[in-house]
């Protein structure tokens, strides 16, 4: 028995997909929740679709998935300053540092 007996497979949607079903939810006079259940869509998976494609940002392309977020550092080298520094926050205070001197 495979892991995936107990579990109903979705089908994958795309951003257009996703932003027509919001759109039947809108026009709809049900919650979100049970609209998703009506129509077996998972909930936590409408709730993200309808937060990215209600505010999209820089990072999201327009086929609704997330853009690459690579630096070139190289070009960093060519800068006045002799190095570089990096600092990722990673929440709850935790921060991660690269640099190069």
């Amino acid at each position: 028995m495979s892991s995936t007996d107990n579990h109903t497979l979705r089908p994958r949607r795309s951003a257009q997909q996703w932003q027509a079903l919001i759109e039947k939810w809108q026009a709809s006079a049900t919650s979100a929740k049970q609209f998703c259940s009506e129509q077996a869509i998972g909930y936590a998976s409408f709730c993200q679709w309808r937060k990215r494609l209600s505010a999209p940002d820089k990072n999201t392309r327009q086929d609704g998935n997330m853009a690459s977020g690579f630096i070139d550092l190289a070009a960093l080298s060519s800068g006045a300053s002799p190095g570089w520094e990096i600092v990722l926050s990673l929440g709850n205070g935790v921060e991660l540092k690269l640099s190069q001197r």
